[in-house]
């Protein structure tokens, strides 16, 4: 088993060591912690998914280009399996974030779209989601990590990479 998952992990390692992503899920030591981060990995998403998987954590994908408000708390919800009462709002997504019951990656593909069209709304969706992920509260609900990969406007957000 052991053999297998540092199998797994070896398209995640860099010349140097350990990969920002893989030391999150693998909670290394010295590595980032559960958070919202930048991303500009090429992995094809449904093999991300089965990596992230391996590690023991649930995975979401934001595929598509995402235009407005609705559509982007009605894909979250659809990406992380929401109840079907999910109330695509931002409270609704707040308390649906807190019910999550395993650590869970969300890699959103062309968040840019929304950033520019929503500025204000997409503002508050990231703390919404950067609260979650770095100031669970409760402190045990499980790790939560949201990956924007792709281009978009420069919001001092860290990288992963």
């Amino acid at each position: 088993m052991l053999r297998a998952v540092a199998t797994v992990w070896s398209r995640f390692l860099d010349g140097d060591g350990m990969s920002g992503l893989a030391g999150l899920l693998a909670g290394h030591p010295g590595s980032p912690g559960p958070g919202l981060y930048r991303w500009h990995a090429t992995f094809d998403a449904d093999e991300l998914a089965r990596r992230v998987g391996v590690a023991g954590w649930a995975y979401g994908h934001l595929g598509g280009v995402i235009e407005t408000r609705e559509q982007a708390l009605t894909e979250i919800g659809v990406a992380l399996g929401f109840a079907e009462h999910y109330g695509r709002n931002l409270d609704a997504l707040w308390d649906s974030l807190r019910d999550l019951s395993a650590p869970t990656l969300l890699l959103w593909d062309h968040w840019g779209v929304l950033a520019y069209t929503e500025e204000a709304f997409f503002g508050r969706l990231l703390g919404l989601l950067r609260e979650r992920a770095e100031h669970p509260e409760p402190a045990d609900l499980p790790a939560f990590a949201v990956l924007l990969r792709g281009d978009g406007p420069d919001l001092g957000i860290p990288s992963l990479d």
